[in-house]
C-alpha cells in the first residue's frame, strides 16, 4: 500500500489542509467574521491548538496503531484519542527520560542496518515516540477542556460596570467536536468597579495595568468557580440558552450579555467519513486526494435584550437577571436556543467544482455561507 492509498495519511493530509485554510481565514482581516470583531482573532488560537494535536496524532502513529474517528458522525477523532493525548501530555517529561536520546537513537540505527542489513523497526518505534513526546509535552494541544482566558477589559459607560470578554474550549466527548466559547459580561462587584472604573469618565482607570491575556476570570474572587462552571457547562447537548441561564443564575455578580459557541464540525473526507453519502460520492470522484474533502461549522449567538432589575423586600430578595432574545421567528434558532446561528462550509476549489458540476453544490450548501480555498487564499461569498 503506497502512502496516498493509506486511509490514515489520507486523513490526515485532509484535516491539516482544512485547518490550514479555516486558519488562513480566520486570520485574513477580510474575512466575514471579522465583522465579529475579536472572534476570528481568538478562534484561531483554538485552531491553531487542534493543528497541533493532529500533527502529534499523526506522529503517534509510528509507535501506535491505533487510531479512532466518528466516521458516520462528526469526522473528528473520538474523545478517547483526546483523552490519551492529554495523559500523554501530563506524563511525557517522566518517559522521555526512559527513552535515549535522539541523536544516540540514530547512532544505533546506522549501526543495526550496518550490521544486520535491515531496517531497525524497534528503534524506528522509539524515535517515533520520542519526537511525539517531545511535541505534545508544551501542552498546547486541544485538551478535554480548556481553561477560559480574559482577553478584553473595558466599561459599559451606561451601567458603570466594567466587562469581559471571556473564552474557553472544550472537546464534546459524546459528539466528538472541538467547541469554542465566547463570552461577554459586565461585572458589579463592588470591589472590581471600585478598582477598574474611573466614575469621571465612564472608562477604564487608567492607573491600572491589565497584562492581557489573563488567565482565567479576570475577578480573582469569583476566577475558580468560573473555571468550575465553565468545565461542568460547556457540552454540546446544552444549548448557548442554557449556558447562558445558568451562568446568570449562578453568579449574582456576572451578568452574561452575550455568549458565542463556535461548533467546529462535522468534516467531510472521501473514502474515509460516511455521514453523508452524496458529498461522499461526489468527493470520492476529486482527482487530487489532498483536495477531497469539506470541513463546516456553526457559530451560534445568544444575547440579552435587557436586565431585569433585581428586587430587596424585608422578606425576601432576588438578583438582577438577563431576558435573553430568541428568535421564535426562525424554527432552527429557536430549535438551537439561540438570538441568531451562522453555518459556513470550507472546501477546495476542486471539491467545490465537482460538486458544482454533479448538481449537487445548491442542495448541499442551502443555508451555509461557503468559502473556497484555492490557492492559498480563501474566496467567500460564492
Amino acid at each position: 500500500m503506497t502512502p496516498t492509498d493509506d486511509p490514515a495519511v489520507r486523513y490526515f493530509d485532509a484535516i491539516a489542509a482544512a485547518l490550514s485554510g479555516l486558519e488562513i481565514f480566520m486570520r485574513d482581516d477580510r474575512s466575514p467574521l471579522y465583522r465579529h470583531g475579536i472572534v476570528a482573532k481568538v478562534a484561531a488560537e483554538y485552531i491553531a491548538r487542534l493543528e497541533r494535536s493532529f500533527a502529534c496524532w499523526r506522529n503517534r502513529l509510528g509507535f501506535m496503531e491505533t487510531f479512532k474517528i466518528s466516521r458516520a458522525e462528526s469526522g473528528f477523532p473520538v474523545f478517547q484519542n483526546v483523552l490519551e493525548l492529554e495523559n500523554d501530555r501530563k506524563t511525557a517529561a517522566q518517559r522521555l527520560a526512559s527513552i535515549p536520546p535522539s541523536g544516540e537513537l540514530r547512532e544505533e540505527m546506522a549501526d543495526f542496518i550496518l550490521r544486520h542489513k535491515e531496517f531497525p523497526e524497534a528503534l524506528q518505534r522509539s524515535m517515533a515516540e520520542r519526537l511525539y513526546l517531545e511535541d505534545v509535552k508544551d501542552g498546547v494541544t486541544f485538551s478535554p477542556f480548556i481553561l477560559a482566558q480574559t482577553a478584553k477589559v473595558s466599561v459599559n459607560p451606561k451601567s458603570m460596570r466594567p466587562y469581559y470578554l471571556v473564552h474557553w474550549g472544550s472537546f464534546d466527548g459524546t459528539a466528538n467536536l472541538p467547541l469554542i466559547y465566547m463570552a461577554t459580561v459586565e461585572d458589579s462587584s463592588e470591589a472590581m468597579v471600585e478598582q477598574l472604573v474611573d466614575t469621571a469618565t465612564g472608562k477604564l482607570n487608567e492607573k491600572i495595568d491589565i497584562p492581557l491575556p489573563v488567565d482565567g476570570l479576570l475577578n480573582p474572587d469569583l476566577a475558580h468557580r468560573f473555571d468550575d462552571f465553565t468545565e461542568k457547562n460547556s457540552a454540546y447537548s446544552l444549548s448557548p440558552l442554557t449556558v447562558a441561564t445558568n451562568l446568570d443564575k449562578d453568579f449574582p455578580e456576572l451578568h452574561p450579555k452575550q455568549l458565542r459557541r463556535m461548533v467546529l464540525g462535522p468534516f467531510y473526507s472521501a473514502g474515509i467519513t460516511e455521514h453523508n453519502s452524496t458529498v461522499s460520492e461526489v468527493l470520492s470522484k476529486v482527482r487530487k486526494a489532498e483536495n477531497a474533502w469539506l470541513l463546516t461549522w456553526t457559530i451560534q449567538e445568544v444575547y440579552s435584550k435587557a436586565e431585569k432589575p433585581g428586587r430587596k423586600g424585608l422578606w425576601s430578595s432576588e438578583p438582577s437577571s438577563e431576558e435573553f432574545f430568541i428568535n421564535t421567528d426562525d424554527l432552527e434558532a429557536a430549535r438551537q436556543g439561540v438570538s441568531s446561528y451562522e453555518k459556513h462550509a470550507l472546501i477546495p476549489h476542486e471539491a467545490y467544482q465537482a460538486l458544482y458540476a454533479a448538481g449537487e453544490a445548491e442542495k448541499i450548501f442551502a443555508g451555509y455561507k461557503v468559502h473556497i480555498l484555492s490557492k492559498g487564499q480563501v474566496i467567500s461569498d460564492v
